[in-house]
């Protein structure tokens, strides 16, 4: 196995973290207990520096090389939140908090960013500073965002950004990456459309806002079939409908749609906003209903730095042997998207094996990934920082 040899020693004891971690799954930045045993165990790892409530509930933890003559400071993420998902795994470890569990692997990054760090901290095989950031709420909240806006970046002077995603279809321990868009914008809206409610006997007393919405949900679909590039990635789908009754025989007076609109680049995420407002309106204006548009902008383009992903790439072939740079970028969104924004760094996928897809009540984190996750996250350091 081309990982470091401590990696694979620290197996069992990285396991029984994740573990842990999978039986008390935490929703979006209420990750009390999972942030405060983060900072408990790198407290015990001898770190030069762990602080909590960054962020409201992200920990940062800092290890300082030999010297500090290169300057340079790497920062490595991993997220700690889970999903609002009932677990069906039927594993001895399942999560004892029903409604939630980690169903995205969250559990397995934060374990083998420890992992990551109890090695640094031992060895401190390097010249420099890496900063290691366990991030809350990246399901939704934009925990990313806030541990940015609490001056993560400057704080520590992070000068690069690395972290990796499980990735269920991928062998495991393979890695994958890609120059450029590596996950999409993620965007939401919300549509309420008003007619005039009635009988449904009497159709022609009132403004059918059912097929109005209908007509809505068919047109909005040649935003990205007749208006974007065909050459370029969009997805725009509406989730959610919803009437303000539910009788078989009433027309409502009003209905609401939501959906998400995703893109890999600012041109696309733009046409899809107007888009959407343009052929609302339109489609309620022919039927002579009205309508509101709620367009909110999300978590942004994930997007490898070309220099940063070479970097994060020839680190994952000394620990895995190989790694695909052909990958295809996911429409999924990603709130590391925002560190990005601020510095140069890189994202990679690593295999999950056959497991069932993220976001899955089935999906369990396979724990076999994780000498070749904390040899990745631990190598990024090394390799970018050397020692003179």
């Amino acid at each position: 196995m081309p990982v470091k040899n401590r990696m694979a020693e620290l197996l069992p004891e990285i396991t029984a973290w994740r573990q842990d971690f999978h039986r008390h799954p935490e929703l979006m930045y209420e990750v009390h207990r999972t942030a405060g045993r983060v900072a408990e165990l790198l407290r015990s790892f001898g770190l030069d520096e762990v602080v909590e409530g960054v962020g409201q509930t992200g920990v940062v933890g800092v290890i300082r090389g030999r010297s500090d003559r290169n300057g340079r400071v790497i920062g490595l993420r991993a997220d700690m939140d889970a999903l609002p998902i009932n677990e069906i795994t039927g594993r001895d470890y399942a999560s004892g908090t029903p409604g939630v569990m980690h169903a995205c692997g969250h559990d397995g990054h934060t374990s083998m960013l420890l992992g990551a760090a109890k090695y640094l901290a031992e060895t401190r095989n390097f010249d420099g500073m890496a900063v290691l950031i366990f991030q809350p709420a990246e399901e939704g909240g934009g925990g990313g965002l806030a541990m940015v806006n609490d001056g993560l970046v400057d704080r520590w002077g992070i000068q690069e950004f690395y972290a990796m995603h499980n990735m269920p279809g991928l062998p495991t321990g393979s890695f994958a990456i890609r120059d450029g868009a590596m996950m999409a914008a993620a965007d939401q809206f919300d549509i309420v459309v008003t007619g005039k409610g009635g009988h449904a006997a009497k159709p022609n007393d009132g403004i059918d806002t059912t097929l109005v919405a209908a007509q809505m949900i068919v047109a909005l679909q040649s935003i990205v079939s007749r208006n974007v590039d065909p050459l370029k990635s969009a997805v725009l789908s509406v989730c959610v409908v919803q009437t303000d009754s539910t009788a078989h025989n009433v027309i409502p007076q009003v209905v609401r749609l939501k959906g998400t609109a995703r893109s890999l680049d600012a041109q696309v995420r733009d046409q899809l906003e107007e888009g959407v407002s343009r052929v609302v309106q339109g489609v309620a204006a022919a039927y002579g209903a009205t309508a509101e548009v709620d367009f909110r902008r999300g978590y942004p383009v994930t997007v490898n730095d070309p220099d940063a992903m070479q970097h994060a790439a020839q680190v994952a072939r000394q620990v895995a042997g190989d790694v695909d740079l052909t990958v295809e970028p996911m429409m999924a969104g990603e709130d590391f998207s925002y560190m990005l924004e601020k510095r140069p760094g890189a994202y990679i996928f690593l295999g999950n094996g056959d497991s069932a897809m993220l976001h899955h009540g089935a999906y369990d984190f396979d724990d076999n990934a994780i000498p070749f996750g904390s040899s990745w996250y631990a190598e990024i350091v090394e390799a970018r920082m050397p020692v003179a």
